[in-house]
């Protein structure tokens, strides 16, 4: 008989033995060493089969079959304890080196010193905020009638920094347990104790988190001590710890000096080089920036001073000259007196700008948005517009946006999306104005505003906001928001306050276009252009469709460097005989963003300089095919005579006036693009002439420079004076289109030799006789120079002799 082990099981399953399961045994039948004693119980199910094979017979006692048990059927094991593979474990607790920890979380979190000061203001507050929910069910907390605020005293020569609240205060247990346990928040403890009590929810104003803000205090203070009084407690007790170090003190306060009625005083013994901190005007301006909107009022130790009149002391030399010029003697009963400054100390409210974006919007009056904007952006203009707002749901904040009446100095730099415009505040206490798209796209960075919520995503050090599926929500909402603003400014009835921010912000808003396709219907409708009909005045997309042609299908535009040139282009011919409206695209920005717009109420942006123009309307094709067919020929000898210079020549649908004109490929640069890019500092040459596209040299067949070239095909299309022609209607094209020519030099000889054939032989000139002084000139230079002079001295005429001649 063989005793089957574990492992010979586990071995004739893999190898292919008959697969057949016998009744599953109690463990304890096989009498296995390792596998525990019979008649132990294992607490874990397990599962085993029995797999007989050849050569290996297996006892029914060893077996223990039990007839109820049927075979090739599963049953729960009653195994006694563990196998012998896994070892026995021990449980550790993770060990810290105090110290170095203690120097990570100040060393680590916080990337600006001065921020220790907001967060001791915030464990202050969280304090008065305990004692304050507490005394309504328990009055005895506040017998003591103690003012419920926060005082910071700053002795600039020991550079020593107090600060005491009337809060709560901290029973010896409570030292212990929220400054002596790293990274516990005793606000924290106290909110889930709020969670689990009927008065869930009932304060919402604590601002601790993490627990570790107190420690922000060695940021700047080799020593740090903590006088406590409780109401709960008859003993006041004093805790004391010094940077660097992995152990603190506590003992009882029995100095009457030092005793306080209620609450905490923080003493901070700043280090050599943090010692400016405890200066009163900077303490004063930290308290201003981070906390001037804590719901309790913050006073601050100042130096102030007062003016009064003192007497001087008289001169006894005065004295004797005033005798000796027997001065009147009430005169002399009047004693000189000097103005002076008396200086002395007192408390001084720091903290007096309310929150108004936690008022209801309807209780706050228009001169109060204002007053806000100005003390906390420091601006002295008042702002265009306000949005004041609350969002609920999955995020909730609140907000205050303003746009601002004039753009920043540095107006031209749209691009920077750093601006410290938006301030953010998690429960009133001020986290951050740094930021880089997260709550803003960079196209709106000159709106300015507070955003205040109470569970931002926020790190331990409260200073950056991290990505979050919370944040792209806020960021959504409040770019809605603002879009809502600055809509109601455009449609109120004062129209120059929106010119006045399209002049300051108009290039934010198509930079937008070209940005943020997700909002495009949002930036559309803000959109403002001259056109051909409104050459002084903007309209908006809207108007524009307003005044569109029952036939017209697209919206025109044309980029151009003004309004000037614009306005004389010869694509706009044939859209001002049919009274078709055309934007003017002015701001080298506009065609970039109109390109990216694409279409504004399902109408299609066109572009008239580019090929395959449809002005709309009722067509004559038997008309437009005669006139292609007479012309076609002519066209190409044009393009013959072209080259590579443009892609096809073909009659022109837009023309009127000008005998022809140079179009745009429907997929490359305009005119006014190719100029752009050729001006950018950092342009590539390969690019430029891979985007510059194909060109299309359009003629107008009504035109009579057009009629006599196409006679001259037809009778010596060969002939110099045509083809030259060709060549400098090209040139010319190429400049009334708004390209460069690439040869200017090249172009000014062909017009210099156009005006001297077309001047010749008037105003008394004589060509024959000129070209007789130029021949002899070549043979003999003296005796030709002299007779050059000669007759042009005796044919000099009169002006109004030269009038009188045919």
């Amino acid at each position: 008989m063989h005793k089957i082990s574990k492992r010979s099981v586990s071995s004739l399953l893999r190898n292919g033995a008959v697969r057949h399961r016998s009744a599953a045994a109690p463990i304890s039948a096989f009498n296995l060493s390792n596998w525990g004693q019979a008649g132990e119980v294992d607490t874990k199910p397990r599962w085993y089969s029995v797999v007989p094979t050849s050569g290996i017979s297996v006892s029914s006692k060893l077996i223990n079959i039990k007839s109820e048990f049927p075979l090739g059927i599963r049953y729960e094991s009653t195994a006694a304890a563990s196998e012998s593979s896994d070892p026995p474990s021990e449980k550790y607790e993770y060990q810290a080196e105090v110290s170095r920890l203690m120097d990570l979380i100040v060393n680590s979190l916080y990337s600006n010193k001065e921020v220790f000061l907001r967060e001791l203001i915030s464990n202050a507050s969280d304090a008065l905020d305990k004692l304050r929910f507490l005394s309504v069910t328990n009055s005895e907390l506040i017998k003591d009638e103690v003012d419920l605020d926060i005082r910071i005293q700053a002795d600039k020569d020991n550079g020593i920094i107090t600060i005491t609240d009337s809060g709560i205060g901290m029973t010896r247990e409570e030292l212990v347990d929220c400054l002596g346990t790293i990274a516990q928040s005793g606000t924290a403890k106290f909110l889930k104790a709020l969670k689990e009590s009927k008065d869930a929810g009932a304060d919402s104003n604590l601002i601790g988190q993490f627990g570790v803000g107190f420690y922000s205090a060695f940021l700047v203070s080799d020593r740090v001590v903590v006088s406590t009084k409780s109401p709960k407690s008859d003993k006041q007790y004093v805790w004391e710890g010094e940077a660097n170090s992995s152990s603190f003190t506590i003992r009882e306060e029995t100095d009457p000096v030092n005793l306080l009625p209620r609450g905490t005083r923080l003493t901070l013994h700043l280090k050599h080089d943090e010692k400016p901190f405890a200066h009163p005007e900077r303490i004063q301006r930290l308290v201003k920036n981070y906390s001037q909107f804590v719901s309790f009022p913050i006073y601050t130790w100042q130096e102030k001073g007062f003016t009064k009149e003192v007497e001087v002391d008289e001169d006894p030399a005065e004295v004797k000259k005033d005798e000796q010029q027997d001065v009147n003697p009430e005169e002399k009963k009047k004693k000189k007196t000097k103005t002076v400054v008396e200086k002395y100390w007192d408390w001084e409210l720091t903290n007096d700008t309310q929150p108004i974006w936690l008022r209801n919007s309807k209780e706050v009056s228009t001169e109060e948005y204002n007053d806000f904007y100005k003390n906390t952006f420091n601006q002295y203009l008042e702002p265009l517009a306000s949005s004041h707002f609350t969002t609920e749901g999955e995020v909730e904040f609140r907000s205050i946006l303003y746009v601002p009446s004039v753009a920043p100095y540095e107006k031209d730099d749209i691009a920077n999306p750093k601006t410290k415009n938006i301030r953010l505040y998690v429960k009133r206490v001020f986290i951050s104005d740094d930021f880089d798209g997260e709550l803003f796209p960079r196209y709106l960075s000159f709106v300015k505003g507070v955003v205040d919520s109470n569970d931002l995503p926020l790190n331990v050090s409260r200073e950056i906001l991290q990505e979050s599926r919370i944040v792209r929500i806020m960021k959504r909402r409040l770019v809605r928001k603002t879009f809502e603003m600055i809509r109601r400014l455009s449609d109120s009835e004062k129209r120059e306050d929106y010119e006045k921010f399209w002049d300051n912000f108009g290039k934010h808003i198509k930079l937008g276009c070209i940005e943020d396709r997700d909002n495009h219907k949002y930036l559309g409708p803000l959109l403002r252009f001259f056109s051909s009909q409104s050459e002084e005045e903007m309209i908006s997309l809207d108007e524009y469709i307003q005044n569109m042609k029952p036939e017209q299908k697209n919206i025109y535009y044309i980029a151009a460097e003004s309004v000037s040139s614009a306005k004389n282009t010869p694509f706009l011919e044939k859209l001002r005989e049919k009274d078709l409206e055309v934007l003017f695209l002015v701001d080298p920005i506009d065609e970039v963003a109109i390109t990216n717009l694409k279409s504004y109420s399902e109408k299609e942006f066109v572009d008239i300089t580019k090929e395959d123009l449809d002005l709309g309307g009722e067509k004559d094709e038997v008309e437009e095919k005669k006139i292609k067919e007479e012309f076609g020929q002519t066209c190409d000898w044009i393009k013959k005579q072209l080259g590579d210079k443009v892609s096809k020549v073909q009659v022109s649908q837009r023309l009127s006036t000008s005998p022809c004109v140079l179009v745009s490929g429907k997929f490359g640069w305009s005119a006014n693009m190719e100029r752009l890019m050729k001006a950018q500092a950092v342009g590539n040459s390969s690019s430029l002439e891979f985007m510059r596209g194909r060109r299309i040299f359009e003629i107008n067949p009504e035109h009579p420079i057009i009629r006599t070239l196409d006679n001259a095909y037809r009778n010596s299309p060969n002939d110099e004076e045509a083809l030259r022609a060709i060549d400098l209607l090209y040139d010319t094209a190429l400049v009334s289109s708004g390209f460069t020519p690439e040869k200017p030099a090249e172009l000014g000889g062909k017009i210099y030799e156009m005006m001297d054939m077309a001047l010749s032989g008037k105003w008394g000139s004589d060509r024959t006789r000129i070209n007789e002084f130029q021949q002899e000139a070549a043979t003999n230079p003296g005796t030709a120079e002299a007779e050059v002079i000669e007759p042009a001295e005796a044919e000099i005429v009169e002006p109004a002799e030269a009038g009188s001649q045919k």
